[in-house]
């Protein structure tokens, strides 16, 4: 693949942009608009830990019978997340934590056995802060080899051969280093793909059929999904991080903060790869494409735009901590469910007479995220 493509294709998208810009705003008010983003800025540091108590509550409808639920637990402890404590109440008849073996990752499996409505209450209380990866000094990672190679596994819905391993050999082709590789890999995420709004909660992550039909559009487990496969394709270990916002955003970006008093759809999966000099460093490109597509009323197709760029520059090495992370599993199988393995645990799930509960419509659902500063 030509490096030539994605910079004609910047051109096309400027020229586009400039277009509906001036379309849809009056002159005035696209001058005021363009003043006001020319000033904002997006520049998450490493600072101070900030603590928060993350409440998830379920009232489980249409249950008259045997039900099972399963909330995700936040299992990540890192330099940018410390766990505290998860505790739960409610009325099941058993509640225990269950844990994927693969990957580490933690949820409440609560039984109930109809005889009242299912009522469960999940607390999670963690710290969070943000991340920035100093590119001028070295901090070698920790990770053994043996370590490292499980973040260089397909999944199901990841494959590391066929279409996906020729496109990450072509957007990668000439690249020296690993720093390089993913440089590619996310500039070439950031120009080719884009957040699409129609696609239902974070969208599916199946990579190789977005490759193989050219639809580039989709959410964060679709566009951060395809960025990690092709990364792991290439030989760069890199992981999935799923979770969920549970605060604003400090810098004023409406898209990339949650809502504490009401978080269901504020799921948001991110990612990391691994770097000999740098350990596990934070990517993102697709909140890049989220702020793209809905952080104004019009589609801007300018990655350089001045909105977009402290965005586009910040996310490459680094985060906002007002996120929790849940787990980077995929695959989940979830103990006593008839519904098989999930592709990735950052909903809560439900079963009744071994009929699933549609996770993405938590008003039929019934169950409420909120979260709040500690």
């Amino acid at each position: 693949m030509k490096d030539s493509k994605p910079t004609n294709r910047r051109h096309l998208l400027k020229a586009a942009t400039g277009v509906l810009l001036a379309g849809a705003l009056p002159r005035t008010l696209l001058a005021q608009t363009t003043a006001a983003e020319a000033e904002r800025h997006f520049d998450p540091r490493p600072g101070d830990w900030k603590s928060y108590e993350v409440v998830t509550r379920v009232n489980l409808q249409r249950a008259s019978g045997p039900s099972t639920v399963w909330i995700p637990l936040p299992s990540v402890d890192t330099d940018w997340q410390r766990t505290l404590s998860n505790n739960w109440s409610g009325n099941a008849k058993s509640m225990k934590v269950g844990n994927d073996p693969h990957y580490g990752a933690r949820f409440l499996v609560a039984e109930f056995d109809g005889s009242a409505p299912p009522r469960l209450e999940v607390v999670s209380r963690i710290q969070t802060r943000d991340r920035a990866e100093n590119w001028r000094t070295r901090t070698p990672g920790v990770e053994s080899s043996d370590d490292l190679k499980l973040w260089l596994q397909p999944t199901d819905l990841m494959p590391l051969d066929g279409i996906v391993k020729k496109t990450a050999l072509q957007i990668t082709s000439g690249a020296k280093t690993d720093e390089g590789k993913v440089q590619r890999i996310y500039d070439w995420i950031v120009l080719n793909t884009f957040r699409e709004p129609k696609v239902r909660g974070c969208g599916t992550g199946d990579i190789k059929t977005m490759l193989e039909t050219g639809n580039f559009g989709g959410k964060c487990a679709d566009l951060n999904g395809l960025f990690v496969g092709l990364c792991r394709a290439a030989g760069v270990p890199a992981r999935d991080v799923y979770g969920i916002r549970i605060a604003p955003s400090a810098f004023g970006y409406r898209e990339l903060g949650g809502k504490p008093a009401s978080l269901q759809g504020a799921q948001h999966c991110r990612a990391e790869v691994y770097l000999k000099q740098h350990g596990w460093v934070a990517m993102d490109p697709a909140d890049v494409a989220k702020v793209m597509r809905q952080e104004t009323p019009s589609w801007i197709k300018d990655p350089d735009h001045p909105l977009v760029a402290p965005v586009r520059q910040a996310l490459f090495g680094g985060w906002e901590g007002n996120w929790m992370g849940y787990n980077f599993a995929h695959d989940v199988r979830l103990p006593g469910s008839s519904a098989g393995k999930v592709g990735f645990l950052m909903y809560p799930q439900a079963e009744s007479h071994g009929e699933a509960y549609d996770s993405l419509a938590p008003d039929s659902f019934a169950y409420t995220i909120t979260a709040r500063a500690i």
